[in-house]
């Protein structure tokens, strides 16, 4: 019996890691059952929220969120309510159970748990990095990244840049499209790890069928022919190979332990950078 997917949208106002690992450790329990995670990292305004929404409607499942500005929260929750999906503000319940044992109310200080050091404004400041740098945009400034991880469609990219930003590496990430070239920025990168993310075919059509069902979309869609996505990884394999990019096969492995394999290629490919500089 194969795995059963669904979605799960977690919408911070920080770096989401909360989010993250609460949602895992629940995920853990469950048997055969693997969650598609959309991580929506540093959300503080509306037209953040809004985008989040779009993407949530898209591709309905569970909503997690810790968001302290109340008017966000109660705008996520409504949207929530008129879309029939379920979610829930992770903090809420502890702190309404702080709040009636100590006697006095939260300040409503989003990342407050985190300590405003070096390593924070860091790890701030790789996400914002990544997210402006998500799914093919703004290849120019690729150059500034200290990782672009590319691959064909479902295969995990934007989770695994998400979790690098969250240990303050700078991730962009490009999608491998059939007949739709590498922009010459990526081809001529110097100074970041270009990682290739591959997967089994039948992995990736077994995750894409979930997510045409999700949208309601044609289930006959060349996005999901078993022969078209095995020459879509053919090929990827072929241009890393081309390129001398390190490939990392995400089939069975989880988020974490493709992120490892990423920041193990990264720390030898960060000293061969500085021996030839």
């Amino acid at each position: 019996m194969g795995r059963h997917y669904f979605h799960l949208h977690l919408v911070s106002d920080s770096t989401g890691e909360t989010l993250i690992a609460t949602s895992r450790a629940a995920a853990a329990q469950y048997e055969g059952v693997s969650s598609i995670e959309h991580v929506y990292p540093l959300v503080r305004s509306q037209g953040q929220l809004i985008k989040a929404i779009a993407e949530i409607e898209m591709a309905p499942g569970i909503v997690l969120f810790t968001l302290v500005d109340q008017e966000l929260a109660g705008q996520l929750e409504a949207s929530c309510k008129e879309m029939g999906v379920p979610y829930l503000p992770v903090l809420q319940p502890i702190m309404d159970l702080f709040e009636s044992y100590i006697g006095t109310t939260s300040k409503h200080r989003p990342g407050a748990q985190h300590m405003l050091n070096a390593d924070y404004f860091r790890r701030i400041d790789a996400l914002n990095f990544t997210m402006i740098h998500d799914d093919g945009q703004q290849t120019e400034n690729f150059e500034a990244a200290d990782v672009v991880l590319l691959g064909v469609s479902r295969t995990s990219k934007t989770p695994t840049s998400i979790y690098l930003a969250n240990r303050g590496i700078k991730t962009a990430n490009i999608p491998l499209v059939p007949d739709v070239p590498l922009p010459e920025a990526v081809l001529t990168l110097r100074k970041p790890l270009v990682v290739g993310l591959l997967a089994s075919p039948e992995r990736i059509v077994q995750i894409r069928e979930n997510r045409l069902i999700s949208l309601n979309a044609n289930p006959d869609s060349p996005y999901v022919d078993r022969l078209l996505v095995a020459d879509e990884v053919k090929r990827a394999r072929k241009l890393c190979a081309l390129q001398g990019w390190p490939v990392i096969d995400v089939t069975h492995r989880s988020i974490e332990e493709t992120a490892a394999a990423v920041i193990d290629l990264y720390k030898v490919h960060q000293l061969n950078f500085i021996a030839s500089s």
